[in-house]
């Protein structure tokens, strides 16, 4: 993976000083506005404060909405029944949502209005004519879409053949042709420049009860802004450019997820939005708290359950009672797709291993097990590792067919690198049933007979439009900090540039030179107590500007994957309202080992223990063997002076004297076991990893080997409490002590050993 260092050019003093004046402004800050182009007082202030930003009209969709706002006022002036299409994502359901509150204040809820959300699992995103053919048996006269229906130009004449009027609210990608609606109301036909183009299916359908407010203002007994809660989750949930608008929504509907939310009265409070952010151990005053807690959730159920209607209940119902157990239920659907994610998975992976990445632009993989849920987040990790567009399908498997009719795939695609994905994919269009989305995600499906042919062709399509230049994964970091840099300070410095997204990414940060220290792991568990396959690693980071660690968390890897010694990490700062605490989430790991064999002239240093055959090393004349490890300098200047030969290269360990061997290491810590466990004290795994002079992981095997001798080591909270039970004493100890012992002595002969010592550096040393 390639890391890049976004442009690290210094603003200039005065703007320095400008960004100082905010409350928590400082040089990072100014660094990151700078870099990422708002450069001027008038820019940033309104970037940082949303009342010097001013918010377009909802009128300047111009005739689309007019034409909106009088079909639904003729509606409401005939009692037309109005059905509102949304889409079971978390943007879908929460512009279903909004509408729903929204429009509800000008329609009697369940009588005159309703809401359709399609089953992810059965059906697709957009509109369908099984669908529609059920809301026109229940007199549906009105369908007003959210989030979805540009496209959808067969279905819409459908309706329109069924007596049923269509108003399409969305901000997919646009026809070649106006639909026949009676409006469409998509920010895409607008400039690219103009503040309202990024606004997701929520913030448009927000805009359409809006022009109502702003059209019939004396008919709404709940002010507009009751729904900004509701627009902030759907906004940050979808990933769209958090500019302009969007931006300032956003900023809204954080301010009262949190805030406001507290000071509403008990009628106008969304309850079941705070039992999801009780849930998630979420405060809701953090983007982040949406990205990683509720947008989620949401998303969750449709996964999973394929139906995701009740989560428009769980938004705006006022029943804690009802609200409470929606929730739950929301809770448990997001646990199993953790797993069912963590399968498919490994599924994934063991299939991408027998691919040829080289000769591969687009992966197109498939399976029958696949679960058509989690597809489009397995391809959004598969094409973030690899950096390449990512389609994954899930195929009807034959025995599962009960006829003879052809079989179709279903899947979800990612895409990264800036590939336009729709206009790849689009460009199949006669090998596709369906297809629909934008350009870094998009849903397809098309018959499975077809598979090799559209896997080629947009392979091929893809590597003529890249000209030869290979698609690499990168990850980006913003700035450079130290261990010492973390903390309070930094964090709210960074806040000044929430809410972020897309245009604007949590600023990314490079420590270098750093190492980790008391990691542990484990598994997360549902509400029910069972655990799930979701790893999380606590730990420590460190690194010489200060003595003291900092906590951080690596989602879905363990322990043993955190590598020892010295190595650069980037990560995301963070504040965790649940353990009331700073932390970092590592994002990406490099190995010093690594980099520097591929960037500097070092030694090469081999571990040739217990090899009496050199095999070919013997005839290889640029290298210096030495088998046996001198004890101390002189030894090493005798060797070298009688090698004479200057070479560019030197196979050499060298080894300090020990100062106690595994076996002192075992007898202490037996000793300190023996000790808490008579004693009753905690300790912490610092202090016994520091008291010993080992590693994380042969600590780990430590606590087995006393498992075997009848300890029982327990963790309470940060700390361990030891005791000793003779009826836990397991015959295997012996095996366990071996192992530990096997890797204190590998640890110490690792950490004692010169490694990658620079030839000039061996013969300046020799030579004094």
């Amino acid at each position: 993976m390639e890391w890049i260092l976004t442009g690290t050019e210094k603003p200039p003093d005065w703007f320095i000083e400008l960004v100082k004046s905010y409350p928590t402004g400082g040089d990072f800050a100014a660094q990151l506005f700078w870099q990422r182009g708002i450069q001027d007082q008038e820019k940033l202030a309104a970037f940082i404060n949303y009342q010097s930003y001013q918010p377009a009209s909802s009128f300047e969709f111009g005739q689309e909405m007019n034409l909106a706002v009088e079909r639904l006022i003729t509606a409401g002036k005939t009692g037309a029944k109005i059905v509102i299409w949304g889409d079971f994502d978390a943007d879908g359901i929460t512009s279903t949502a909004v509408l729903w509150d929204g429009l509800g204040e000008f329609f009697q809820q369940h009588r005159q209005l309703s809401y359709y959300i399609p089953n992810r699992l059965t059906e697709s995103h957009g509109l369908n004519k099984p669908g529609i053919d059920i809301l026109a048996a229940q007199g549906c006269q009105l369908i007003v879409t959210c989030d979805t229906g540009s496209t959808n130009i067969a279905e819409i004449i459908y309706a329109q053949s069924l007596g049923i009027d269509v108003i399409v609210t969305d901000h997919h990608t646009l026809p070649s042709e106006r639909p026949p609606v009676v409006a469409i109301i998509n920010p895409r036909y607008l400039a690219k420049e103009h503040p309202l183009y990024h606004l997701s299916g929520v913030a448009v359908a927000y805009k359409l009860v809006e022009a109502l407010y702003i059209s019939l203002p004396d008919i709404p007994a709940h002010p507009l802004t009751d729904l900004l809660d509701l627009v902030a989750v759907g906004l940050i949930a979808d990933l769209v450019q958090l500019s302009g608008d969007c931006r300032y929504l956003a900023q809204l509907g954080i301010q009262q997820l949190h805030t406001d939310y507290q000071k509403l009265p008990t009628a106008r409070r969304r309850p079941g939005v705070g039992k999801l952010l009780e849930l998630c151990q979420k405060s809701g005053d953090r983007p982040t708290d949406i990205s990683f807690g509720l947008g989620p959730r949401i998303n969750a159920v449709s996964r999973i359950h394929g139906d995701a209607s009740f989560c428009v209940e769980l938004l705006t119902s006022r029943d804690m009672q009802r609200c409470q157990q929606l929730a739950e239920e929301t809770e448990l659907a997001n646990s199993r797709r953790k797993s069912l994610q963590k399968d498919v998975q490994v599924q994934v992976t063991k299939k991408l291993n027998q691919l040829d990445l080289s000769t591969t632009s687009v992966i197109v993989l498939e399976d029958p097990q696949w679960a058509g849920g989690v597809l489009g987040l397995v391809a959004g990790q598969i094409a973030q590792e690899t950096g390449r567009p990512t389609i994954l399908l899930s195929t009807e498997a034959k025995e599962n067919k009960t006829d003879s009719s052809p079989s179709f795939a279903r899947g979800s695609a990612r895409s990264i690198n800036s590939v336009d994905l729709y206009q790849l994919v689009q460009e199949q269009a006669h090998l596709l049933d369906r297809f629909g989305g934008h350009p870094f995600a998009a849903g397809l499906s098309l018959l499975v007979e077809n598979i090799p042919l559209f896997t080629a062709a947009i392979n091929q399509k893809l590597r003529q439009s890249l000209g030869g230049i290979n698609l690499t994964p990168t990850v980006q970091a913003d700035l450079v900090v130290t261990v010492a840099d973390l903390g309070k300070d930094l964090f709210l410095e960074l806040k000044l540039l929430e809410p972020c997204g897309m245009g604007n990414p949590i600023p990314k940060l490079l420590i270098k030179n750093c190492w980790f220290e008391n990691s542990w792991h484990k598994n997360e568990q549902d509400l029910k107590g069972n655990k799930i396959q979701y790893i999380k690693t606590d730990f420590n980071i460190r690194d010489d500007s200060t003595n003291n660690p900092f906590p951080g968390i690596w989602w879905g890897h363990y322990k043993e994957e955190l590598p020892i010694g010295k190595c650069d990490c980037i990560a995301e700062i963070d504040f965790n309202s649940f353990k009331k605490r700073y932390e970092i989430r590592l994002v990406a790991l490099r190995s010093h080992t690594g980099t520097e064999l591929k960037t500097q002239n070092s030694a090469m240093i081999l571990d040739w223990r217990n090899q009496e055959d050199l095999g070919e090393l013997k005839s290889e004349k640029s290298l210096l063997i030495m088998k046996n490890c001198p004890t101390n300098w002189d030894n090493l200047r005798l060797w070298w002076k009688q090698s004479l030969n200057q070479q560019k290269q030197l196979v050499i360990a060298w080894r300090k004297p020990q100062n106690q061997t595994p076996r002192d290491v075992l007898v202490t810590l037996v000793g300190i076991a023996k000790y808490l466990g008579r004693t009753n004290q905690l300790v912490t795994r610092v202090q016994i990893l520091e008291k010993l002079g080992i590693s994380d992981q042969s600590l780990y095997l430590g606590f087995q080997a006393l498992k075997y001798l009848g300890f029982i080591v327990q963790r309470q909270n940060h700390h361990l409490q030891i005791s000793w039970d003779f009826k836990y004493y397991q015959k295997p100890a012996d095996y366990a002590i071996s192992q530990f012992l096997a890797a204190v002595r590998e640890e110490q002969f690792q950490r004692d050993y010169f490694s990658h010592v620079p030839l000039s550096i061996i013969v300046a040393m020799i030579g004094k």
